[in-house]
């Protein structure tokens, strides 16, 4: 007899959630404390995202949408509240990449040409002044540091700073990692929720595609590889190059000009590459 197959988002939810498992199961991160989590965001977003904005949210409200009692709910509110308080700048970008986009974006720090200049460590238009405008209190020599070890910055025999790559992307799985994990994936599934609720109504569809193929030699792999990172990069540089000069803290050399809301956009690319998985009686064996 034939199983009749689940609904189709929870065969998107599970290919989402193994590899989220995969991660924290690294990590140390019980089912528990991860199920924990779960009841916090179905909160926030019941309270948020379907408030109605003539009157305020409930936690009975909540509890109906979410399924918890409201005790439970009512709990995980004071914690987003405590959360929200202590963390005001909670999505802050990264001080060192912002170090880098001034580096390529402000002219004070550029050649002639546009390019980003060879900069003394201390001085006037000096990496010192480069880090006071973009990266707040974090001291010049720490962000060097960082920087010089994930590759973007590089110190030459006579002391000047060369950018040696226009972005800066941590490794491991380190706290800044961690962090663009969280936004990256929050980003992607922001923009197919919008994109599956646009179809339902009147909503401009935000950008979402994808090139996948299923039956290529592993011989082609090491080239394709290097061929996709190159294009991306580029890709990559030239819409940083038309968006950068926009941003409020480069336009006003690190000091943000608060002239109505500001809107957070961008543009993600990933790589990826698996097995392909052998089909069972016709259906993959990674699915539910």
């Amino acid at each position: 007899m034939k199983k009749s197959d689940p609904h189709p988002l929870h065969r998107a939810l599970y290919r989402i959630l193994r590899p989220m498992a995969r991660l924290l199961l690294r990590n140390g991160i019980p089912f528990a404390e991860f199920a924990e989590l779960v009841r916090r965001a179905y909160v926030d977003a019941a309270l948020e995202d379907f408030s109605d904005n003539r009157k305020k949210p409930t936690d009975s409200r909540a509890a109906v949408m979410t399924g918890l009692t409201r005790k439970e709910v009512k709990k995980q509110r004071e914690i987003l509240a405590g959360e929200q308080e202590g963390s005001l700048d909670a999505r802050h970008e990264n001080r060192a990449s912002r170090v880098v986009s001034g580096w390529v974006h402000d002219s004070a720090f550029q050649t002639g040409d546009g390019e980003p200049a060879e900069l003394p460590f201390d001085g006037p238009l000096s990496f010192s002044e480069l880090v006071k405008r973009y990266s707040g209190d974090m001291t010049p020599r720490a962000v060097l540091e960082e920087l010089e070890r994930v590759g973007v910055v590089a110190t030459g025999e006579s002391g000047q700073l060369t950018l040696r790559q226009r972005a800066y992307v941590p490794a491991g799985d380190s706290e800044e990692m961690l962090q663009i994990f969280g936004e990256d994936v929050s980003d992607l599934i922001a923009t197919i929720d919008h994109n599956l609720v646009g179809s339902e109504g009147s909503s401009q569809p935000l950008f979402q595609r994808t090139l996948v193929y299923n039956n290529i030699p592993p011989e082609v792999m090491a080239r394709w590889r290097r061929y996709a990172a190159q294009q991306s990069q580029t890709m990559l540089e030239q819409l940083d190059k038309w968006l950068g000069p926009h941003d409020r803290d480069i336009a006003g050399h690190g000091e943000s000009q608060a002239t109505g809301d500001a809107v957070r956009t961008g543009v993600g690319i990933f790589y990826f590459e698996d097995p392909v998985q052998p089909e069972i009686d016709g259906e993959k064996n990674d699915e539910p």
